[in-house]
């Protein structure tokens, strides 16, 4: 996947629909949220960020792509995303492992938000 796909894949996931995230977050995958219990494995993790608003609008900045090695991508950037009058603001990493030819899925996602920015 080369690293304009690889941004439309992470942004797609920014906007995604429960539907969506049971289709790209892997089954194994461990995430750190910014609310308790913080972090999720498996399930849990689809489970806590299907709730999350379809954000409307979403920007990256610094971003960062790597390829430690085949069939894995590991992504990091920070984000600023709205819907309405909600903000929100982090700086994330995910990992993708692909299951097979244009089959991707999330392995790994973790967002830590900046202090002050706990309520945006």
């Amino acid at each position: 996947m080369d690293d304009d796909r690889v941004w439309n894949f992470e942004e797609s996931l920014w906007h995604a629909s429960e539907g969506r995230y049971h289709e790209r977050v892997d089954p194994d995958c461990i995430m750190a949220l910014s609310h308790a219990p913080h972090i999720f494995a498996g399930q849990a993790a689809v489970e806590a960020v299907s709730g999350t608003p379809a954000w409307d609008e979403v920007s990256f900045d610094d971003k960062s792509v790597s390829r430690p090695e085949e069939g894995m991508i590991v992504v990091g950037y920070k984000v600023t995303a709205s819907k309405g009058d909600t903000r929100f603001k982090a700086a994330c990493t995910s990992v993708y492992r692909r299951r097979g030819h244009d089959d991707w899925t999330v392995v790994q996602h973790a967002q830590v938000v900046p202090a002050g920015d706990e309520g945006s």
